[in-house]
């Protein structure tokens, strides 16, 4: 089941208008270059040509509309309304030297469950089209902010949704929003035949593997997904990931007071990574201060500052590459694990 991207409809309303094929490239220009978001305000283009877009796709050429913009230090975070009267979040991180990061969502809600995430706790309410997925970040480009990197790290679990690969396709376009490989991160808990196939058709992106449990028995406890894909699997692929892309994998790992963060739990964390062969070292591990959310059910607590201190400390001595994810936007619950696209 494919959705034709509004890229491929345009084309398509061009070729039944029999226009000629630079029509094509005028709207891209218009859109990506001069950054205009609307087919009335596209003057290169004929009344005529404008007319039947406005008719076919409507007016705007974003499918999903800005409600609410919250900000806080460095963080902005985007409610949008989606068709069918659903909310999704994104996100977008300005750092200090300047870069501008974003974190998009993949699904309106999500169906695994993790115990610790605000947006498990909605369900899966529909994966989001190819348009829906990079509208959320057409909508930061056609307001002037650039688009340096982008993560698949909102709701949603990324490689459970086909429609993503359609939006990796029309991000990397050199035509659209043109973006190098190795600017784009996909974050998963582990759907190996989505690992697969982002290692085919797009080895130079960035992947970033949830584990948040070394042990095989707590992780199915926290994720249930563990059942279906287990840890031991899942990093036989991510093995051959690194073997067969030469590229790091992230490991990203969200410390629960109490809960994950013993001496115990790193030392195995480190065992885990360790003794997988000459490529061991492209493994690198995010270690994610835990947000609390009032979404979850069980009420858990972030990791103190010696907890997290420790924990790094035992993997650098075991020689893991590891850094500790500096925290933006817990204040407006645009954190790791907050999204919950409430009004």
């Amino acid at each position: 089941m494919k959705h034709i991207t509004k890229y491929e409809k345009i084309r398509q309303i061009l070729s039944i208008l029999k226009q000629p094929d630079y029509r094509y490239k005028q709207i891209t220009d218009a859109i990506f270059k001069q950054k205009i978001g609307h087919f009335e305000e596209m003057s290169s283009l004929p009344k005529a040509v404008r007319n039947e877009f406005i008719k076919e796709i409507g007016n705007p050429v974003l499918s999903i509309t800005p409600k609410i913009v919250q900000q806080s230090k460095q963080v902005s975070k985007i409610l949008f309304a989606i068709p069918g009267d659903e909310h999704i979040e994104s996100v977008k991180l300005s750092y200090k030297n300047g870069w501008e990061s974003y974190c998009i969502s993949s699904q309106c809600g999500c169906g695994f469950g993790c115990t610790f995430c605000a947006t498990g706790t909605l369900g899966l309410k529909r994966n989001l089209t190819a348009d829906e997925i990079t509208d959320q970040l057409l909508y930061f480009h056609l307001n002037g902010y650039p688009l340096d990197s982008v993560s698949f790290m909102g709701m949603g679990e990324a490689l459970a949704n086909p429609y993503v690969f359609d939006a990796l396709h029309v991000l990397t376009d050199p035509e659209l929003f043109g973006l190098g490989h190795r600017r784009i991160t996909v974050s998963t808990i582990g759907i190996l035949p989505g690992v697969k196939k982002l290692m085919k058709d797009f080895p130079q992106m960035n992947l970033t593997f949830s584990l948040h449990s070394p042990f095989p028995d707590q992780r199915s406890e926290l994720m249930p997904i563990n059942h279906h894909f287990p840890l031991e699997e899942v990093m036989k692929v991510l093995d051959e990931h690194i073997q067969t892309t030469k590229r790091k994998v992230y490991i990203a790992y969200i410390l629960l007071r109490g809960i994950n963060d013993s001496a115990k739990h790193a030392e195995a964390v480190a065992d885990l990574l360790r003794g997988r062969g000459p490529w061991e070292h492209l493994y690198h591990v995010n270690l994610i201060p835990y947000n609390a959310t009032t979404a979850t059910p069980q009420s858990y607590k972030e990791s103190d500052h010696s907890g997290i201190s420790m924990f790094l400390k035992i993997l650098k001595t075991k020689g893991v590459h590891v850094t500790v994810r500096t925290q933006f936007g817990s204040d407006i619950n645009a954190a790791c694990g907050q999204l919950y696209g409430s009004q």
